[in-house]
């Protein structure tokens, strides 16, 4: 059985799967050891960090596979897209806000443009700024999302049949190959996996975190602006983020205004990330973090993905 898409075919790489451009965690390790195991590696560029991109493009740009680098769209400009142009990358990616003012920027480079949406409007639009795939975000997915978004399995196929035949990949409660499978019976050409990747050995993440992810159960996770609020994070209340259980969760469920006006409560919570008596930064983590268990190399996880995928669509009449 062959895992040949269009997603494939596009950016030269042996399987439908990417990494999710995960910020703090998808640094050039994980990017490159998932573009050697045969997927598409993103780093996590989000606000378009001068001294991180140098950093971690060259990790990545190494290994002489296709790459891209994913940027947030509310928090950047027109120079910061330029930088991330600069090295080179095989695509760019745009999230969470108005991608208007860069998508030809990228496309004039010569890279192509990924746009991920929440709904059928922003895909509508994604279609008209040009976009060479497009990620349908499902409500499932770990760390920020729309707040009236929804779930992968509705939505994904609504997107491409709205987009066709722009190319489209799944993400969302994706972390095995099952999860991909079902991507590709939707009509999708790949999944963007989060979660799963930022549990191997090569993603930039805490080591309480990564213990956090291995231990959870998707029923503790809770979509909340809260921690964000309580950080100080300058993300948009519209993007909620879907994280583990927390304290300060606890506390401030449902008193998010009351929070943002507590000074002193935001002050709390920075001294309790100084304590250690909350984790230094909250974790993110889809639906599907119950399967997740281990922590292997993201080079040796995607050909497993690949494999559990034939798999899965062997078994449902697909092969």
């Amino acid at each position: 059985m062959t895992l040949s898409t269009a997603f494939t075919e596009m950016f030269g790489v042996r399987y439908p799967i990417a990494l999710a451009p995960m910020g703090g965690s998808a640094g050039g390790a994980l990017a490159a050891a998932v573009a050697r195991g045969g997927g598409f590696g993103l780093l996590g560029g989000a606000f378009g960090d001068p001294e991180w991109l140098a950093r971690e493009v060259p990790i990545v740009a190494g290994t002489d596979r296709p790459w891209g680098v994913g940027l947030l769209t509310w928090a950047i400009d027109v120079d910061v897209v330029e930088r991330a142009l600069e090295y080179g990358p095989k695509a760019v990616m745009l999230s969470f806000g108005d991608p208007s003012p860069y998508a030809e920027r990228v496309r004039r480079a010569g890279a192509l443009l990924i746009l991920q949406v929440t709904d059928l409007e922003e895909a509508g639009q994604a279609v008209d700024l040009g976009a060479d795939v497009i990620v349908a975000q499902g409500t499932e997915s770990g760390g920020h999302g729309a707040r009236h978004g929804r779930s992968t399995l509705p939505f994904v196929p609504a997107v491409v049949d709205l987009v066709d035949p722009v190319p489209v990949l799944a993400a969302g409660g994706i972390a095995d190959g099952r999860g991909v499978a079902a991507a590709l019976v939707l009509g999708a050409a790949g999944a963007l996996i989060g979660t799963r990747f930022q549990a191997t050995t090569e993603a930039l993440a805490d080591p309480s975190i990564t213990k956090a992810i291995l231990e959870g159960h998707g029923r503790d996770t809770e979509l909340s602006s809260v921690l964000d609020i309580a950080r100080g994070s300058r993300w948009p209340t519209k993007y909620p983020a879907r994280t583990l259980g927390h304290p300060y969760l606890d506390r401030w469920r449902g008193r998010e205004a009351e929070l943002a006006a507590d000074p002193q409560a935001r002050q709390n919570y920075q001294d309790d990330v100084a304590r250690g008596t909350v984790p230094p930064l909250p974790v993110w983590a889809g639906e599907a973090v119950d399967l997740i268990t281990d922590l292997p190399s993201a080079a040796d996880l995607v050909p497993t993905l690949a494999a559990q995928t034939e798999e899965a669509l062997r078994r449902a009449g697909r092969g």
